[in-house]
């Protein structure tokens, strides 16, 4: 790995344990001063195991991160659903407005046919003595059957596309109606697991809450180091589209912004709402969920991986980052921090996709 690459790496990660300290919830600016031993730092309440507190937050915050999609998922669902339920009663509308003129014809013809003494065509036609009326009679006759039976047909038609609108009315507004109550559960989930973090760390001391934050940045300084140890990024070359570089730019840009489920922006963002808007503003439409992302967009070698890429983490895909560069990502961690730049090994890696991909065919 050259020495320059090295250099970019050892400053941005620098930056990302910088933030993430400073972000962590409690934590209090240090003195320019030397840092004490150990032995003289402050004693921690007994029975108070930090390491495990760090992992079981952890695994709340990743519930927390499932339920998210969960919601997401179900709130997109929902968005199609009402769509398709209006493009429904619009075609219902446009249908009774038809059937109505369709009546209207054959109450025309049904008059006619009245004012004609009830006889059908047919018979004023055997009744008349001139054999060129009866000539021109037979023809009208037949456009007349041909007319009925078209109309018929058409009112028939019209009906029965009425009945089956109305139908699949009803089946998206049960299907909205489920969508509606997993959106509820995943809510309630998301809310109890953020209540369950935030008061386990609620109850930690100022000094608990720092040694807290150092695990954490030792955590991912651990994992990051392996991952770059294993020579990963020597591999790794490949240079941002112009797409890819609008997406970057959107991304970094939104650095510092608060962390908050279900949000897409501007103002909060949750981890594949951020990346979600960021490829949006580069023209390039993309599912809404991490897991959506891994399912339908294409997948990518980590090794040719470039900045604008989507690296999503985790075995279930419940969270996503945007790979900017130099061994960096940027994105929305969790509720309580805000988007930040993140090394990309700092998390399980199940695979890269890549939002742009058909440009590469082109």
């Amino acid at each position: 790995m050259g020495t320059g690459k090295r250099g970019l790496i050892a400053t941005a990660v620098a930056v990302v344990c910088a933030v993430t300290v400073l972000a962590a919830p409690g934590t209090a600016f240090a003195n320019p001063s030397p840092t004490p031993a150990p032995s003289a730092g402050p004693t921690l309440a007994p029975g108070k195991d930090l390491e495990a507190i760090r992992k079981k937050l952890d695994k709340l915050y990743r519930a927390a991160a499932r339920a998210t999609d969960e919601y997401n998922a179900a709130e997109e669902k929902a968005d199609k659903q009402s769509a398709e339920i209006v493009k429904l009663a619009k075609k219902i509308v446009k249908g009774k407005e038809k059937l109505a003129k369709l009546k209207d014809r054959a109450g025309a013809s049904a008059a006619a046919q009245y004012r004609g003494g009830g006889l059908p065509p047919e018979a004023h036609l055997m009744l008349s003595d001139d054999p060129q009326e009866f000539l021109v009679g037979a023809g009208r006759v037949r456009q007349g059957q041909h007319a009925t039976k078209g109309l018929i047909g058409e009112l028939t038609r019209t009906q029965e596309d009425l009945e089956q609108y109305a139908k699949d009315a009803s089946a998206q507004w049960k299907k909205l109606e489920a969508g509606r109550k997993a959106k509820a559960a995943a809510q309630k989930k998301i809310e109890q697991q953020i209540a369950q973090a935030e008061k386990l760390e609620s109850e930690l001391q100022k000094e608990e809450q720092e040694r807290l934050a150092e695990l954490e940045k030792e955590a991912a300084g651990r994992a990051q180091t392996a991952w770059l140890d294993s020579g990963i990024l020597d591999e790794i070359s490949g240079k941002a589209s112009e797409q890819g570089k609008k997406a970057v730019a959107y991304a970094t840009a939104q650095i510092g912004k608060p962390y908050q489920w279900g949000a897409e922006g501007p103002k909060t963002y949750d981890c594949s709402g951020l990346t979600s808007q960021a490829w949006i503003s580069a023209g390039q439409g993309i599912p809404r969920t991490s897991q959506e992302q891994w399912k339908r967009l294409r997948h990518i070698d980590i090794e040719d991986m470039r900045p604008g890429d989507l690296i999503i983490y985790f075995d279930d895909a419940s969270h996503v980052a945007m790979y900017v560069g130099d061994g960096v990502i940027v994105h929305a961690p969790r509720p309580g921090r805000t988007v930040t730049l993140a090394g990309a090994g700092t998390m399980p890696i199940l695979g890269v996709v890549r939002p742009d991909a058909e440009a590469d065919r082109d």
